[in-house]
């Protein structure tokens, strides 16, 4: 099968979760499928990074959104009554491109990851399609609402009216919707929303393998640290849990690690908090820390930063928000909190008790490894794209 892959961002490199799901999704279905890929941008990639996908690819085609044009495209939206998030990305030239490649490419299915993408590809009735809703927008905008500046509330209130009306609309366009979650597919506000196929994330375990290294830091939080679920959970990281721990580990450290680390992460910076920014090699940071925290209370989906930590045999706390759609044991494979007092209580007992800290990262070792699989999850999405109905 041909099948032409419409992304809102260049897969590559790994630095944030559509990313990473994209590519993964591109990677296992090229082993037996034709993909041709058609990718907005607002940055360049570099000449490596293009290459790389190009190799798992017959045709990419990039187009670059410059700011002015993502300026109008933004006013353009206001009025058009779209949601910015879709608004953003959706430009005329942009369709127009698209429109030569199906023509000469002639692709058996559209697949389109998140509803940034979606307008390009509603109208094309004579290909069969699937949008990737990944997560659910709306309620992620809905539950920043509450923490957002006053002035920002009203523009926050639209955006989430319109989200949640377009992922109502949009799900009639496509052949098959799909998501990350259970969670997420219940929380969508379609009638039909059983329709909607789960299709999870995975993880290398080939690439995240516990690795035996000096444990500089006690712990981790790791992220897009320009993401604001993320810049939020690390301040409460750093502002209402650490307070907890220091009172029994005066001297614990925290490394905060991840792409283009806002002002406001830059500003956790301490004697015993380090902000590391991006690094090559994420594994390096996990493999010298003694658990990852995720106090995670905004965000939606699969958090890949569990995956991997736990793909590398590291102990996890997190929130019930994300373990609802981790689905790991609480007290066996992760530890789940959500209020300052839990998650203390949780990481000075992985502190104490290297035996009980051990137990925990491994059940949670084995528990991705049995049930996140990319091999596995594209193997669910490619019966979708095959089937006949």
């Amino acid at each position: 099968m041909k099948i032409l892959f419409i992304l809102s961002r260049f897969p590559y490199p790994l630095e944030k979760g559509d990313k990473l799901r994209a590519y993964h999704q591109i990677k296992n279905l090229s082993l037996r499928h034709e993909v041709i890929l058609f990718t907005l941008t607002d940055t360049r990639p570099a000449k490596d990074a293009i290459e790389h996908i190009k190799g798992m690819c017959s045709r990419v085609e990039i187009y670059e959104l410059s700011k002015p044009v993502i300026a109008a495209n933004l006013c353009r939206s206001i009025f058009s009554k779209l949601p910015l998030q879709v608004g953003y990305f959706y430009s005329a030239a942009a369709q127009r491109r698209l429109n030569r490649l199906i023509a000469e490419q002639k692709p058996e299915h559209i697949f389109c990851q998140l509803i940034r993408t979606a307008e390009y590809a509603k109208h094309y009735k004579n290909i069969a399609a699937t949008l990737d809703y990944m997560d659910v927008f709306s309620k992620g905008v809905q539950r920043r609402m509450a923490t957002a500046p006053f002035f920002a509330r009203p523009l926050y209130k639209l955006e989430y009216k319109r989200l949640a009306e377009y992922e109502k609309k949009i799900f009639s366009y496509f052949k098959n919707t799909i998501i990350i979650s259970g969670q997420d597919r219940d929380l969508m506000k379609v009638s039909e929303k059983n329709k909607i196929t789960v299709i999870s994330n995975g993880v290398d375990t080939d690439y995240f393998k516990p690795v035996n290294e000096k444990k500089d830091f006690d712990i981790l939080f790791n992220g897009n640290m320009n993401y604001p679920p993320n810049i939020e959970s690390a301040e409460f990281l750093v502002y209402k849990i650490l307070p907890l721990v220091q009172k029994k580990h005066p001297g614990v450290k925290t490394l905060i690690s991840g792409i283009h680390p806002a002002k406001r992460i830059l500003a956790l910076s301490s004697e015993n908090v380090k902000v590391s920014g991006w690094v090559s090699d994420i594994r390096a940071n996990f493999a010298r820390s003694k658990m990852l925290v995720a106090p995670m209370f905004l965000s939606i989906g699969l958090q890949n930063k569990l995956l991997e930590a736990m793909s590398m045999q590291i102990p996890c706390i997190t929130s019930t928000l994300a373990n609802n759609a981790l689905k790991a044991e609480d007290g066996k494979s992760i530890l789940v909190a959500d209020t300052p007092e839990q998650y203390a209580k949780h990481i000075i007992l992985l502190l104490d008790n290297e035996k009980r800290a051990g137990e925990i990262a491994m059940n949670g070792y084995n528990y991705v490894r049995e049930n996140y699989s990319w091999q596995k999850e594209t193997e669910k999405l490619e019966k979708l794209l095959l089937a006949k109905v």
